[in-house]
């Protein structure tokens, strides 16, 4: 069979030769570069021997601590296929005989940030969030790790140190996924902030690199502590099409300020995210406290 006549792979057998998420593929060729070059009769696109090679060396790359972005340099320099790669042509390929790192336990990376091994945390992190993407990580590891700190501070009084470096590390890695897609879905951007005096930015990251990393949204994400005004003028700067604000914690959830941001044209959909939110929201505004349905909310405005 000639290169030209070579079927390929689709995305789901190369998902499950690599061990990688499929939204984890699509986002290596959004935003790297690194997917399908081919496409079937029907117009489906569709991975060739040497798009499959690289997809491994990259993931090979990637698991032995070279950054996403610079393990797509190195592949996209291929241009030959080694001779013992695997012979394209059937959509069951077997998987990889390299046994990969597996995902640390919710306790195991719990015991790394009490060890206060910032390396170890991070790289773990990375991991997951390459393999499994932000939604499960966040709740499979970040929520119990975060449950883990808190029941020991309750019990010591201490442990303010591996709260800092886990969140700083997981903080880190979010904000690697939060780049700008090259090819956005979204014409306005969807504005992520903490509500005034609100510290914990940490879920609007999350959001912020889902959307991006596993969506092609766009975003722009203002951080903690941000004043209601400075948020009113970065509307009217950048004429957001969502308008996400975070509240964790009641002393950060006074309604009022949110009924003052500006009424643009077109409008911006204000959404109040997280449980410190007082009773008496602005009925424009809707309210959502987990993470899937903070997602959803934003998508559907989007659409």
């Amino acid at each position: 069979m000639t290169a030209d006549e070579e079927p390929g792979y689709g995305i789901g057998a190369v998902s499950r030769r690599l061990g990688v998420p499929a939204p984890t593929l699509r986002t290596w060729n959004l935003r790297y570069g690194v997917g399908p070059s081919r496409r079937s009769p029907g117009g489906h696109r569709r991975y060739d021997t040497r798009d499959l090679w690289r997809l491994e060396e990259m993931n090979r790359l990637i698991r032995s601590g070279v950054s996403p972005s610079d393990a797509a340099r190195e592949v996209l320099r291929i241009e030959t296929v080694p001779p013992a790669a695997p012979e394209a042509g059937t959509e069951e390929i077997s998987s990889p005989a390299t046994e990969r790192p597996g995902i640390p336990t919710a306790a195991m990376l719990a015991r790394a940030a009490m060890m206060l091994d910032s390396r170890t945390v991070y790289d773990w992190i990375e991991e997951s969030l390459v393999r499994h993407g932000v939604p499960w990580t966040w709740e499979r590891l970040v929520v119990p790790v975060f449950e883990t700190i808190c029941e020991r501070q309750a019990e010591s009084g201490a442990s303010v140190e591996i709260e800092h470096l886990f969140s700083d590390r997981l903080l880190a890695a979010l904000i690697r996924l939060t780049t700008r897609p090259a090819q956005p879905v979204n014409t306005r951007p969807v504005l992520l902030a903490c509500a005034e005096d609100e510290q914990h930015s940490l879920p609007i990251y999350a959001l912020a690199a889902t959307l991006t990393a596993d969506h092609r949204v766009e975003t722009r994400v203002l951080g903690a502590r941000t004043p209601y005004p400075a948020l009113a003028d970065a509307m009217r700067r950048l004429g957001p099409a969502v308008v996400f604000v975070w509240s964790q914690l009641p002393a950060t959830g006074d309604p009022a300020p949110l009924a003052s941001l500006p009424a643009l044209r077109p409008p911006s959909l204000v959404v109040a995210g997280g449980t410190g939110w007082w009773e008496g929201l602005p009925a424009s505004v809707p309210h959502v406290t987990s993470f899937q349905d903070a997602l959803t909310r934003v998508l559907s405005a989007l659409a």
